[in-house]
C-alpha cells in the first residue's frame, strides 16, 4: 500500500514557540519538534491526546491546537514516502547564529526523542548508526558565525543533511530496511 503524499505544512516556528511559553512547556520549539520528531522515527508510539506525555512535557499542552498542528504535521511529514519531511527551525529572516543554535536544540530534542522511543539497536543500519551519531556531534556543538555567506550555505548543508539523518533513521526503526531503500 503506497502512503499518500503529505501535503500538511508545520505551523510557524513563531506561532509554536508562542504557544509553549502560553503553556509552559519547559522547551523551544525546535527542541520539542526534534524531540517528537525523533520519538516518531525511533518508533515511539503516540497519539493526538498523549504525545507530550510520552516525551515526559506537560500533557496538558497537547490541547493546544497549534501544538495540536505541529503533532498532525510532523506524523504526516513522517508517514509518508515523499521525503517532504522538514524541521521546525526560526524562520529564514533570522539570523544565521540564531537558526544554527536552533539545529543543536532540534538535534538535542531528536535525539531525547529517539532514547525515549527505545528503538532496539539491531533495528539500526550501519548508516543509521552513523547518522545517529553525526546528530549527536551535532547536538554537541556550537557555532561560530562570522561569514554570512559561507555560513549561510553551511547551515543550509547541515539542516538538508539533518533531515536527512532522520528520514534514514525513520526508515530503519519504522518502515524497515528493505521498504527504506525503495525510497532511494
Amino acid at each position: 500500500m503506497d502512503n499518500p503524499v503529505s501535503t500538511t505544512p508545520l505551523p510557524p516556528y513563531a506561532d509554536v514557540t508562542a504557544k509553549i511559553v502560553r503553556c509552559g512547556v519547559a522547551v523551544d520549539a525546535a527542541e520539542l519538534h526534534g524531540s517528537l520528531s525523533g520519538y516518531v522515527c525511533g518508533g515511539g508510539a503516540a497519539g493526538r491526546e498523549d504525545w507530550m506525555d510520552r516525551l515526559t512535557l506537560d500533557a496538558r499542552a497537547a490541547t493546544d491546537s497549534t501544538l495540536d498542528a505541529l503533532f498532525q504535521a510532523s506524523t504526516a511529514q513522517l508517514d509518508t514516502t515523499d521525503l517532504t519531511f522538514e524541521l521546525l527551525l526560526p524562520d529564514d529572516d533570522e539570523p544565521v547564529a540564531a537558526r544554527a543554535d536552533a539545529l543543536v536544540a532540534w538535534c538535542r530534542g531528536f535525539l531525547s526523542g529517539f532514547g525515549l522511543a527505545d528503538a532496539p539497536a539491531s533495528a539500526l543500519s550501519p548508516e543509521g548508526v552513523e547518522a545517529l551519531d553525526d546528530v549527536a556531534r551535532i547536538a554537541a556543538s556550537s557555532f561560530d558565525c562570522d561569514d554570512p555567506d559561507a555560513d549561510e550555505a553551511a547551515f543550509a548543508e547541515l539542516v538538508e543533511f539533518v533531515r536527512v539523518a532522520a528520514l534514514l533513521l525513520h526508515g530503519d526503526c519504522v518502515l524497515g530496511r528493505r521498504q527504506r531503500r525503495q525510497l532511494h
